[in-house]
């Protein structure tokens, strides 16, 4: 009887180190297999000249990204790339393409970027099925984290937050889903892919929650099926610009002759907002401890529809921009130095 029961142990032992053995290997296979998927974004914009300053100087970012496409589209978070003058796309062989945004949309933080020069024989990845995805579900993140590019980090989906979760743009309420995870995420990660252990793209990370600057076990990324709704289904206008709303007292005190308004912190060059002409602000400011630029525009109306009320002003709006095609105009009523002038531009392209 005692021989028969070591065998039986010695089974069960095999069994349990394979079970611990097989999940690591599958992580390194996978990781092996969509590593050539993620991409290093790097990006240039000017900066805000000091009062020390003459001349405004370059102000350089890094955040990740990945490959969607054959024909050079790339997945990655709306708050790299919505204000930025330049984009340059890094790929795992260490060769550069420059990049435009084509889609964006700032409340889901996702944004489509398209490759100027397409390399040959590119290699992408798989949008998964982020619905499927389940709390405790083994998930990682390829990025930057602190420019040392294609790190890996695993976790777990550590819960599921649907519209309501305050992330800080344009200050709004998200209207999004968000993945909430445990694998660590830090500056450099943003825009990065977050694969299932199938190496499929069921989220792009966005943001963490921390008290301390640094990660601290809270992270989000924008669902796959966000991403895929908004950019590539119905499409997501990018206008290169960057707001904070303006209502109540404080549009009282900038002399609004409305009850809301958008106040321009950045605008990207070569972006929609720039053609129309929107100045961006120029003087740094803490209004009830928050951090603003003043100095720039401040936006009362786009395409006819008024900032009376911001919520409601933000939800019209996007469906006008989204609905923008090549040749629309765009026109904005603006108050700028006290008096309120009307810009507008032609739409080239999306």
């Amino acid at each position: 009887m005692i021989l028969p029961m070591i065998r039986i142990l010695g089974a069960v032992l095999v069994t349990c180190l394979f079970s611990f053995a097989c999940p690591a290997q599958r992580l390194r296979d996978t990781f092996r297999r969509v590593k050539q998927t993620v991409v290093l974004v790097r990006t240039e914009q000017k900066g805000i000249a000091s009062v020390a300053q003459e001349e405004r100087t370059a102000e350089r970012g890094l955040g990740s990204g990945v490959l969607i496409s054959a024909d050079g589209k790339v997945l990655t978070a709306a708050h790299v790339v919505q204000i930025v003058d330049k984009i340059s796309v890094q790929f795992a062989d260490g060769q550069s393409a420059s990049a435009h945004v084509i889609e964006s949309s700032v409340l889901a933080d996702v944004a489509l970027l398209q490759l100027d020069v397409v390399p040959a024989n590119l290699v992408y990845a798989k949008l998964g099925d982020s619905d499927a995805a389940q709390v405790g579900d083994e998930i990682f993140v390829v990025g930057a984290p602190f420019g040392l590019s294609y790190t890996l980090t695993a976790g777990h989906i550590s819960g599921r937050h649907l519209p309501g979760l305050k992330m800080g743009v344009m200050g709004r309420m998200s209207t999004m889903e968000f993945l909430q995870t445990d694998a660590a995420i830090n500056s450099g990660n943003s825009g990065g892919p977050m694969f299932n252990l199938d190496g499929e793209v069921i989220g792009i990370v966005s943001s963490i929650l921390s008290r301390s600057g640094g990660f601290e076990g809270i992270g989000f990324a924008a669902t796959s099926k966000i991403a895929k709704l908004t950019l590539i289904e119905r499409g997501s206008f990018w206008s290169g610009l960057e707001g904070v709303l303006v209502d109540g007292e404080l549009a009282g005190a900038l002399n609004l002759p409305q009850p809301a308004g958008l106040l321009v912190q950045r605008v990207a060059e070569g972006s929609p907002a720039w053609r129309e002409g929107l100045r961006a602000g120029t003087l740094h400011a803490s209004v009830e401890g928050t951090d603003v630029l003043l100095g720039g525009d401040i936006i009362l109306e786009v395409n006819n529809i008024p900032f009376t009320d911001g919520e409601t002003a933000f939800d019209k709006m996007s469906v006008i921009l989204n609905s923008l095609k090549p040749g629309d105009k765009l026109t904005s009523k603006v108050m700028r130095a006290g008096k309120v002038i009307e810009l507008s531009t032609t739409i080239t392209g999306r």
